[in-house]
């Protein structure tokens, strides 16, 4: 209790989640829409815009029963920032952006693909376009 009688906010946390109130949301997990590059073939890989899971300690992403970890020092030498922790393959993983100039070599010709559970989504809230038909 502070001097004025009220609940510090630290307690009060801790008193909500042994109340079973928190439970959901301390071990709920952050989701993001995101862009995944494959780097494992060279500078352009195939690319898509899709749903990851964040870990709680912001290392690693999880993508459709794959796990990404960090790279460390700047990333493996072909621009990659992640790697998937199974194939050891190395990935560019970073927001959606705007203006959907997602690629760090733009002189790719290859599409972007978006999956369907996030296009509205992505359309809408991230490009702030009409979703295409």
């Amino acid at each position: 209790m502070t001097k004025s009688g009220g609940k510090q906010p630290f307690r009060l946390a801790i008193d909500f989640a042994i109340a079973g109130c928190g439970g959901l949301a301390m071990n709920a997990r952050r989701t993001r829409i995101m862009y995944i590059e494959d780097k494992s073939g060279g500078l352009n890989g195939p690319a898509r815009i899709g749903r990851v899971t964040i870990s709680q300690s912001g290392q690693s992403v999880h993508y459709q029963e794959r796990t990404f970890q960090r790279l460390g020092g700047g990333g493996g030498g072909l621009k990659s920032n992640y790697f998937d922790v199974a194939t050891g393959e190395e990935y560019w993983i970073s927001g959606p952006r705007k203006d959907g100039a997602d690629r760090l070599y733009p002189s790719s010709t290859m599409p972007i693909e978006v999956d369907t559970d996030v296009r509205d989504e992505y359309w809408r809230e991230i490009r702030g376009l009409p979703v295409p038909q």
